[in-house]
C-alpha cells in the first residue's frame, strides 16, 4: 500500500470513493474474522452479566440452614477448610450475609484454589469445588481465554482489536449522508425485498448499538495480556501506577502469584497475632459492602486485609489491619484511588453490568443481541452477494495509494492496539510475498496484482 498526497488525488470525489473502498474493504475482512468470536463473546458476557443472580441462585442450598445455638469461631471454620484440602494454605474468608449462611472459605493449594463450604454451627463441610470449577468461572475463562490460557487470550485480544476497526468502519459506511427520513437508518425498511431487508437490519443495528459496542470493547482492554501490560507500563513511566488493581490480565500469572504468596503459609511466612477471629469482627464492624473477603498476612503483604468486593466497585473499601494487633493500619476507599483507576473501575464495572443494577444488566444484553444480529445479517449478505468460488471481497484500490491522512490514522489505531498492528504487519507482508503472487489465491481473496519486489 503506497501513500500519496492528498494534492495528488485532485479530485474530491476520486478521494472519497478510494476512501470508502479501502474502508469497506477493512470491513469486510475485519467481520469475516471476527464474526465467530463476537457471537461466542456476546454470549458468555451476557451470561455473566448475571453473575450475582446466578452465583446467588448455585449458592441457595448453603443458606439459610438449620443452626442450633451460635456459630462457631472463624479460625475453627478455617481450620476445617484446611483439613478438607490437605496440604492446603488459608488464602480468604468471605463473611457470611447472615448467621445461617455458610461459610465460605477459599484455601490453595499450588496455585490451585478450592471454595470449602463449612456449615456454620456444626462445622460440616458441605461443598468443596475448585474456584475455576465454578459455573460463572468457566464462562470468564471461555469469554476472555476461550479456555486456551495466554494463547486464548491472546486471539480475544486480536478479535477485539479487529472488531474496533469494524464498528468504527462500519459507522463510516453506513453513516446517513443522503437519506431521507429515518427509515433505513434508524428503522428498518421490512418489506422493501430481501436484500433492503438484510441491509437495514444490519445498518439500523449499527446505527443503534456501535456506541454501546465500542464501550464494551475499550473497557475489556485493561483485561487483555498486551493491551493491559502495556497501559501498565506507561503508567510506570508517568508515575500513576497503583500499589494494587482491581483488575488482572493474565490467569496463569495470577495463580503463579498465588502459589508464591501463600506456599510457605505456616512456615516462614510473616508472624502475626491478631487472627481471623478479630479481623472478622473488626470487618463487620465496619460495615463494609458486600460481599466482604478477609485474607492473611502471606508473602506479598503482612497485613491483614478486609475488602468489599462490591460490583459497582464505587462502594469498594479496602481497609488493612496489623497483624501483630489487629488495629487498623489503613483505609482506602474508591474515591481515594488515582483517576485512571476511578475511570478503569467505573469502565469495569458497567462492562459487567454491575454499576447502575437491573438496567445496566438489561444494556448490556440488548447491546449483545445487536452484535449477534449484526454478525448474522453480516454473514447473510456476504453469502447472497458473493460470487461462486471466489471469497466475495469487495474490490481493491488499483494502484493501492491513500492519503497520508488516512495512513497516519492507520499508525494510530497499529500504535493504540498493537496487537492489531502486528497483524497488519504479518498480513501485508503475507499478501505481497506469497498470497498474492498466486492466480487462484488472488482471485480468491480479492487481492490487488502484485507490484514488483
Amino acid at each position: 500500500m503506497n501513500f500519496q498526497t492528498p494534492s495528488a488525488l485532485k479530485n474530491p470525489r476520486e478521494r472519497t470513493a478510494r476512501l470508502y473502498r479501502m474502508l469497506w474493504r477493512w470491513h469486510f475482512y475485519a467481520g469475516l474474522f471476527c464474526i465467530p468470536f463476537i457471537i461466542l463473546l456476546s454470549i458468555t458476557g451476557s451470561l455473566y452479566l448475571f453473575k450475582p443472580q446466578i452465583e446467588a441462585a448455585l449458592d441457595r442450598p448453603y443458606t439459610n440452614l438449620a443452626v442450633s445455638g451460635p456459630s462457631a469461631p472463624v479460625s475453627q471454620q478455617v481450620q476445617v477448610a484446611i483439613s478438607k484440602v490437605e496440604g492446603s494454605t488459608f488464602k480468604s474468608y468471605r463473611l457470611p450475609d447472615g448467621p445461617t449462611d455458610a461459610a465460605q472459605v477459599l484455601v490453595t493449594k499450588g496455585g490451585e484454589d478450592t471454595i470449602v463450604y463449612v456449615h456454620p454451627t456444626n462445622l460440616e463441610v458441605l461443598k468443596a469445588i475448585p474456584r475455576e470449577g465454578r459455573l460463572m468461572a468457566v464462562v470468564r475463562t471461555i469469554h476472555g481465554e476461550l479456555l486456551m490460557g495466554d494463547n486464548g487470550s491472546l486471539i480475544v485480544e486480536l478479535a477485539a482489536s479487529w472488531a474496533i476497526v469494524m464498528v468504527v468502519t462500519g459507522l463510516y459506511l453506513w453513516w446517513p449522508r443522503t437519506a431521507q427520513g429515518l427509515h433505513g437508518v434508524l428503522i428498518p425498511r421490512l418489506h422493501a425485498g430481501s436484500k433492503v431487508f438484510w441491509r437495514d437490519i444490519h445498518a439500523v443495528t449499527g446505527m443503534w448499538v456501535s456506541f454501546f459496542a465500542l464501550f464494551l470493547l475499550l473497557t475489556g482492554l485493561p483485561w487483555t495480556n498486551v493491551w493491559g501490560k502495556g497501559f501498565d507500563m506507561v503508567r510506570d513511566l508517568t508515575g500513576t501506577a497503583a500499589v494494587s488493581k482491581d483488575w488482572t490480565q493474565s490467569r496463569t500469572a495470577e495463580r503463579e502469584a498465588t502459589a508464591e504468596a501463600f506456599s510457605h503459609q505456616g512456615h516462614d511466612a510473616p508472624y502475626y497475632v491478631a487472627n481471623v477471629d478479630d479481623i472478622a469482627a473488626s470487618a463487620r464492624a465496619a460495615r463494609l459492602a458486600p460481599p466482604v473477603s478477609i485474607t492473611p498476612p502471606n508473602a506479598k503483604n503482612p497485613n491483614w486485609m478486609a475488602r468489599s468486593l462490591a460490583g459497582d466497585r464505587i462502594s469498594r473499601i479496602e481497609i488493612a489491619y496489623s497483624a501483630q494487633d489487629g488495629s487498623e493500619v489503613s483505609r482506602e476507599s474508591f474515591g481515594d484511588k488515582h483517576v485512571i483507576d476511578q475511570a478503569v473501575g467505573v469502565g469495569i464495572a458497567a462492562h459487567e453490568g454491575q454499576l447502575f443494577g437491573p438496567l445496566n444488566q438489561a444494556l448490556g444484553v440488548l447491546t449483545a443481541l445487536g452484535l449477534i444480529t449484526l454478525s448474522v445479517s453480516a454473514f447473510v449478505m456476504w453469502r447472497k452477494r458473493a460470487p461462486e468460488g471466489v471469497l466475495g471481497a469487495p474490490p481493491p484500490i488499483p494502484d493501492q495509494k491513500i492519503g497520508v491522512g488516512i495512513g497516519l490514522l492507520i499508525v494510530v489505531f497499529a500504535l493504540f492496539l498493537p496487537v492489531l498492528g502486528a497483524c497488519l504487519i504479518l498480513v501485508a507482508l503475507l499478501e505481497r510475498l506469497t498470497l498474492s503472487r498466486f492466480h487462484t489465491t488472488r482471485r480468491f481473496l480479492g487481492l490487488a496484482q502484485p507490484a514488483p519486489l
